[in-house]
């Protein structure tokens, strides 16, 4: 990590650094191509100075001026990078072979500390995402890393962000963007799930035939109470059969009739 004191050049190196300067004054302004360098909007420059970070801030944009011979410069972009993590093969668990893949995306937000404190940190990013990914989706069952993507993004990039802040990154939104399962395992789910909905029509459909019976035993009992109403359901019958077009003829008979019939057959 970069030290909280700032250390000094020595003796010899204000000697190289003041003959650099004499160097530049005499070949002046030839020289001046060479020592100003330009910076765009969304990059920072961190300039070393035999070996030292000149200051712990980056430079830049705009114009900057480097010393030959004593000075050099790195630069720094600071536009969002994304990272697509390939698709990772994962044990949930609950044992169930899984790939996932997603995508990160993170900034350098300390041009300084991204180039003194890590030696690629696009690569160890890269590879802290991967290991990352597979650990955090291990802890997790199948239903849970289907059910959850977003809460489990959340917890990626909390543990992401964490261990980058040292190296300058700030990492504002990992997506998990896949979930593929072997193929027996799909069927299995689909299987599952049609005999779950077949259940659920049974209990519909018994639940439907209940409130059926309720009905008709209530309209049953109605009936039983003013023979006028049977009448006239049979007329509202008629009516309805007549509209359809139908060429059947229904006569109905009065309920007087089946009665005495009834009370004739249970008299014989």
């Amino acid at each position: 990590l970069i030290a909280d004191r700032r250390e000094g050049i020595g003796v010899c190196g204000w000697i190289l650094v003041s003959l650099s300067f004499f160097l530049v004054l005499i070949t002046f302004p030839i020289s001046i191509w060479a020592c100003i360098k330009v910076i765009r909007e969304y990059e920072r420059a961190v300039v070393f100075r035999l070996g030292h970070i000149l200051s712990k801030k980056a430079k830049g944009p705009g114009l900057i001026l480097v010393l030959p011979c004593t000075d050099t410069f790195m630069k720094v972009d600071l536009r969002t990078v994304t990272c697509k993590i390939p698709p990772q093969e994962i044990l949930t668990k609950d044992a169930v072979t899984t790939q996932v893949d997603g995508v990160v995306y993170y900034r350098i937000h300390s041009p300084v500390s991204a180039v003194a404190n890590v030696t690629d940190v696009h690569s160890a990013t890269f590879l802290l995402a991967q290991t990352t990914l597979r650990n955090v989706l291990g802890t997790q069952s199948l239903a849970q890393l289907l059910a959850g993507r977003e809460e489990i993004a959340h917890s990626i990039q909390a543990i992401l962000d964490s261990a980058t802040e040292q190296w300058g990154i700030k990492v504002a939104r990992v997506e998990i963007k896949d979930v593929r399962i072997p193929v027996a395992m799909q069927r299995a789910m689909a299987a599952e799930a049609e005999a779950a909905r077949e259940a659920r029509a049974k209990i519909v459909a018994a639940e439907g035939e209940m409130n059926a019976s309720k009905a008709l035993k209530q309209a049953s009992v109605v009936l039983s109470e003013s023979p006028a109403a049977l009448q006239l359901r049979y007329l509202q019958t008629l009516t309805t059969l007549a509209a359809e077009n139908n060429s059947t003829i229904v006569f109905p008979l009065p309920i007087n009739m089946l009665e005495s019939l009834g009370q004739k057959n249970r008299g014989g």
